[in-house]
């Protein structure tokens, strides 16, 4: 069987090797209006659903722990309150201009000594076998390339017993939230885009970059497929987000 050659890049289809770039230049763009972005777009919600994801993770004093397309830190940093001195929190992202924008940020408010910076790629993570308690990987999937390599690479760093934990825009649950949301999400976004970072075609990506990710159900079908077990899911705001776990066995 030959070898698929083309991909998606929002709705458009592209040549599979374009699509780590093209999303590249999406980041680069929009890294140092990052933050403010994602207040504005999701009304300060995303700082709830992350705090869940923390809650759901399990993470306790001394673990090691993988926080994968960690951009401007959010997750990081509440990880390296909770690990403390003996444990050690790495922020990886695949791009450069995200990654500077979260040490810089992480280090000017004090968090430096059990924080470790690697620039990643999630379809062939540069970590040992069985290397981290937990990984998470919040609103950075849908922009993989090779969803199902990444999560194969993902489950083999992972130790017995880890959990990994996936924080991703979803399919809505309601029907009329879901018509609302697609009205706010191509003509909102855009435009707040356009606004505040002078780029209304990085929000339009993103935007559609969630309409072409995996539902609810087959999203956990390939966590499973990747060597995952228990694996569960929890809507979050009507499905507009859903968190899901799986645990190396």
């Amino acid at each position: 069987m030959s070898e698929e050659k083309t991909t998606h890049f929002g709705y458009k289809t592209i040549d599979t090797e374009q699509k780590q770039a093209m999303v590249a230049d999406v980041f680069h763009s929009v890294a140092s209006k990052y933050d403010l972005m994602n207040d504005l777009m999701s009304f300060g919600v995303h700082r709830l659903w992350k705090r869940i994801t923390i809650d759901m993770s399990g993470v306790r004093p001394g673990d090691q722990v993988l926080d994968l397309a960690g951009g401007t830190g959010d997750l990081t940093k509440k990880f390296a309150k909770i690990v403390g001195p003996q444990g050690k929190v790495v922020l990886a992202d695949i791009n450069s201009s995200m990654l500077n924008v979260g040490r810089d940020r992480l280090t000017d408010q004090g968090y430096v000594g059990n924080i470790e910076y690697v620039q990643a790629n999630a379809e062939c993570l540069p970590f040992e076998d069985n290397s981290f308690d937990v990984i998470t990987i919040a609103f950075g999937l849908r922009n993989v390339t090779d969803k199902d390599a990444a999560l194969r690479s993902m489950t083999r760093v992972l130790k017995p017993g880890g959990r990994l934990l996936v924080l991703e825009f979803s399919k809505p649950t309601n029907p009329l939230m879901s018509k609302a949301y697609d009205l706010y999400s191509f003509t909102a976004l855009p435009f707040m885009g356009k606004l505040v970072t002078n780029d209304a075609d990085s929000y339009k990506y993103l935007a559609e970059s969630i309409r072409m990710h995996p539902d609810q159900e087959t999203l956990k079908g390939m966590m499973e497929n990747a060597g995952l077990v228990r694996c569960s899911f929890h809507n979050m705001t009507s499905g507009v987000v859903a968190l899901h776990r799986g645990i190396k066995p």
